[in-house]
């Protein structure tokens, strides 16, 4: 359904070595940089990105608004979490762990990035 996800950041560094860290988590490999200073982090199934806003004002985030990145495990939604908050990251939510929900039991995982933009790590806990 989506090719690519971007988000604003005011410090691309900073949300470089917080994405670079909780991507890494998940096996992704480091972002690069291309010539605007955005940061592509790709994989097989899409492309997330950061990117200081075109229009010049400072980047915020969307109130209401989270971007969920699929997990292998819990560990795995764990380490993600742990490397985030190494990372600049701040905790948001309840902390991790296992959570009911209308689709079947899900382990959730929630952070804030630099830019204050939520992420959830997301896996599906079998039936």
């Amino acid at each position: 359904m989506f090719s690519h996800i971007m988000v604003g950041a005011n410090d691309t560094a900073a949300s470089k070595a917080f994405y670079d860290a909780t991507l890494g988590a998940t096996g992704v490999a480091p972002g690069f940089a291309d010539d605007k200073g955005r940061v592509f982090w790709m994989t097989p199934t899409g492309i997330f990105a950061i990117s200081k806003p075109i229009d010049g004002n400072p980047a915020c985030n969307g109130n209401g608004s989270t971007i969920g990145f699929a997990m292998a495990s819990p560990e795995q939604a764990d380490a993600w979490h742990a490397a985030g908050l190494a990372n600049g990251g701040t905790a948001c939510e309840d902390p991790p762990g296992v959570r009911p929900g209308a689709m079947g039991a899900l382990y959730l995982a929630y952070l804030r990035d630099p830019a204050g933009n939520k992420l959830c790590a997301l896996y599906r806990m079998p039936a």
